[in-house]
């Protein structure tokens, strides 16, 4: 089990002002999705008895699909979407019980590979069309740290997706046969709008790699774009931290906002 407050242990204490949305008017619980070699964990959200729901998948940071998470998702179908957040790790264990980074990291993260967290994300969509409510021809995805990579390389792997965010992804670094690519490297494959949202002042992501993927999807004339907040360092928009920066987090929501109803409700 997690905390009582439904958060990962490796992120106590929780900052007293973290946002909580409530579940009013909405069908949200967890679920289980059916995926190679058994069920993943997810967190579903949607508008009460409303079909044809445009739908977002929601791809968590290394501390899985802790509460923040799933008040992402009830934000999101606040405003009219199905909101399914899959549990990316769940092959490799319950990271909400990890007591530090360097443990989720060495056990979890490394060994979750790229291609099965791309066919784990074919499962949840597979999920939204079976639900008989949402309508996937209008997909969109927003990924937060691991997840803001994960965004970047779907955007350029998935047929199905029409945008994604991402927010303080990582851009470049070393490779493996579990992370063959990073976003720099495939920003010419680019098939979907992206809008990627950085902070400044993050020395986990340096300007110079958010300059180089700018440049690199502007050389191949693909549709993304990039926000870079200067006083703002990394999980600026995560409200349960104490990186949490609210003018970022806002400006960032209200951007992800335009983004998707460009390109998901017109």
């Amino acid at each position: 089990m997690e905390t009582s407050q439904g958060f990962a242990r490796a992120v106590q204490p929780i900052r007293a002002e973290t946002i909580h949305t409530d579940a009013g008017g909405l069908d949200a619980a967890a679920v289980k999705i059916p995926v190679s070699g058994g069920e993943m964990p997810a967190y579903c959200a949607m508008p009460h008895q409303v079909r044809h729901l445009p739908v977002i998948l929601v791809v968590h940071e290394i501390f899985g699909v802790h509460e923040h998470i799933r008040d992402v998702c009830r934000r999101l179908a606040k405003l009219g979407y199905m909101a399914i957040a899959p549990e990316l790790f769940h092959r490799h264990g319950d990271v909400s019980q990890m007591q530090d980074v360097q443990e989720i990291l060495a056990k979890v993260v490394s060994k979750t590979s790229d291609a099965q967290v791309t066919s784990d994300l074919d499962a949840a969509i597979d999920y939204a069309a079976a639900t008989g409510k949402a309508d996937i021809s209008r997909l969109g995805l927003t990924g937060f740290c691991w997840g803001g990579r994960i965004a970047w390389l779907f955007a350029a792997s998935s047929p199905r997706l029409q945008a994604a965010v991402a927010w303080y992804g990582r851009l470049a670094g070393p490779t493996d046969d579990l992370h063959p690519r990073h976003p720099i490297d495939i920003a010419a494959h680019l098939k979907h709008p992206v809008l990627g949202l950085y902070g400044g002042a993050d020395p986990g992501i340096p300007l110079d790699t958010v300059e180089g993927m700018r440049a690199a999807w502007l050389a191949a004339d693909k549709n993304a774009e990039i926000v870079v907040y200067p006083e703002a360092g990394h999980a600026f928009f995560a409200d349960y931290r104490p990186s949490y920066n609210q003018a970022a987090a806002h400006d960032g929501w209200h951007r992800m906002r335009k983004w998707f109803d460009r390109y998901l409700n017109q």
